[in-house]
């Protein structure tokens, strides 16, 4: 079968793979991926890996280099193992990619994403989103209801993210939130703002065409670009007493982005880190005492949001797909898929792949 697998730094190919075996063991899902997002853990890895990506055999899995990729994806189902009572065959799915076990500290109660041997699916994993057959466990699979598409199904782990961010912000009813960062999840997280009932959004981000894109997904968000203007004036001018925004969720990963979301948050105001940083970051910690704000980190997501989520697309208020800017075939998938995705112009947001 033809996959997309990841060799190291700037090697990805696509190339003709054992399938596998239909021999499945208990608790065991094959499945046809239909369509695949390249995340930016994929593009971290293509531009700079391995860092994810095993070189040695996972503690876990046992999955090693080369990786064939896609953690982001909608599947049909092929065949099911025995015990498998959650799906059947020709179902639709959505891929929930986490791999953790069910017996350690973490999985006793139910922080799957939070286990010391974490794996997931096309980054740790011997299967992928980007092939034309993978294996899961039956707990990687969320049948998804009619109303949802592939192309929203797929669209369901990124939404985790950026969901996950808004719920450790405490976004309710009437808040006014700050997004640093309109990436992918950047944009999602603008969309799940909006969902949690936020009344006043800004997005800061110095790419003009993603800041355009960010903005125009909900009405009256207001773009701020970090190079030309200052986020905390911009800002307070549009909040009440100008005091600040009550959450900022940064998206980015870097030092000043942080350092901008607790200048821009109101004393008693909440701080989400969503993006990932690669490398320490300098702050200013008298200020977060003197203002009383609270910092929340965040790690993937917890695995039991996809319904919730999958209740929201179908219900109208989570339009993921919105985020989606384009969709190439396999063989494309390094020049139209990872390079336009680094390309610094940034005309896109979100390319899928359709296997």
């Amino acid at each position: 079968m033809r996959a997309v697998r990841f060799h190291g730094r700037k090697d990805i190919r696509v190339e003709d793979v054992a399938p596998p075996d239909e021999r499945l063991a208990p608790g065991q899902v094959l499945v046809e991926p239909i369509v695949c997002g390249i995340c930016g853990t994929d593009l971290h890895e293509y531009a700079a890996g391995p860092i994810v990506t095993p070189a040695t055999p996972h503690v876990y899995t046992g999955a090693v280099l080369p990786q064939i990729l896609g953690h982001e994806f909608s599947a049909r189902v092929v065949a099911v193992g025995d015990a498998v009572a959650t799906v059947s065959p020709g179902d639709r799915v959505s891929i929930q990619p986490l791999i953790a076990p069910r017996d350690d500290y973490y999985g006793r109660r139910g922080l799957y994403h939070l286990s010391e041997k974490l794996g997931c699916v096309g980054l740790s994993w011997a299967w992928g989103g980007m092939a034309e057959r993978a294996v899961l466990n039956d707990y990687n699979v969320f049948r998804v209801p009619d109303g949802v598409s592939d192309i929203q199904a797929a669209m369901i782990e990124p939404a985790a993210v950026a969901l996950y961010g808004v719920d450790r912000g405490r976004v309710t009813a009437g808040s006014t939130v700050f997004v640093s960062g309109a990436g992918p999840i950047g944009a999602l997280t603008v969309l799940a703002a909006r969902a949690a009932g936020a009344a006043r959004i800004f997005v800061s981000e110095p790419n003009a065409t993603r800041r355009r894109m960010a903005v125009g997904l909900v009405p009256g968000a207001i773009g701020i670009d970090p190079t030309a203007e200052d986020a905390v004036t911009v800002v307070r001018d549009h909040t009440e007493d100008g005091v600040g925004a009550d959450v900022a969720i940064e998206c980015v990963g870097n030092e000043r982005s942080l350092n901008t979301c607790v200048a821009v948050v109101r004393r008693q105001g909440v701080v989400v880190q969503t993006g990932l940083h690669v490398r320490p970051a300098s702050i200013d910690a008298m200020l977060w005492a003197l203002k009383d704000i609270t910092v929340e980190a965040t790690w993937c997501y917890p695995v039991q949001v996809w319904p919730r989520i999958a209740g929201m697309i179908e219900a109208g208020l989570f339009p993921v797909e919105r985020v989606v800017t384009g969709e190439i075939a396999a063989d494309d998938v390094v020049e139209k898929g990872f390079e336009a995705l680094l390309d610094p112009a940034g005309h896109h947001l979100k390319i899928l792949v359709r296997t």
